[in-house]
């Protein structure tokens, strides 16, 4: 089991090298369909670039997440005007997470500005687990703290619409999540 564990890391790896080279001529991220986590949720559909060139872990975390249908039908349990909306908790407390072991840090020197996405965690940096968030405006005050594993493409129309609120009182929640490359 270790050896595929390790084969399949090393794989993860290897492909965040490729795709980091995949950067195009305007200085965008050339984001593959395995790199585009779709999230339907109860306000509409919000498309997220994957950055596993700089957190592969959290990456391969949220992938592992998607495919076992996990975000579907969690709610934004933290939304904060002018800050983020966080969800990730099954138990919709901020208390919570999945059954899949904590991630160490990987932070970077990418910017919390608006549309980033970021892995929630604890007091312990190496506390992150299923929740994240999206900001909603510039959190500078998050860069080289908290690890960014995405960034909003499409639908921060959508993001700005989620019912504020800690937590809500009429929450809005991850309908279905999906990555591009396998909408099931």
């Amino acid at each position: 089991m270790d050896v595929i564990r390790r084969t399949f890391l090393a794989a993860l790896a290897a492909t965040g090298i490729v795709l980091a080279s995949g950067v195009l001529s305007t200085g965008a991220w050339a984001a593959s369909p395995d790199n585009t986590l779709i999230l339907e949720t109860s306000k509409g559909k919000v498309t997220i670039e994957l950055r596993p060139d700089l957190a592969p872990k959290h990456v391969a975390q949220i992938k592992t997440l998607v495919g076992k249908h996990f975000y579907d039908g969690i709610i934004f349990h933290r939304v904060i005007e002018g800050f983020m909306a966080q969800t990730g908790d099954p138990t919709g407390t901020g208390m919570g997470g999945s059954d899949l072991p904590d991630i160490p840090a990987e932070f970077s020197k990418a910017h919390f500005g608006r549309g980033a996405v970021g892995m929630a965690r604890s007091q312990d940096p190496n506390s992150a687990n299923s929740q994240f968030f999206i900001m909603f405006d510039d959190g500078g005050f998050l860069d080289g703290q908290y690890t960014v594993w995405g960034q909003v493409t499409d639908g921060m129309d959508v993001v700005d619409k989620i019912n504020r609120g800690e937590p809500p009182a009429d929450p809005d929640k991850i309908v279905k999540a999906r990555l591009a490359s396998n909408p099931n």
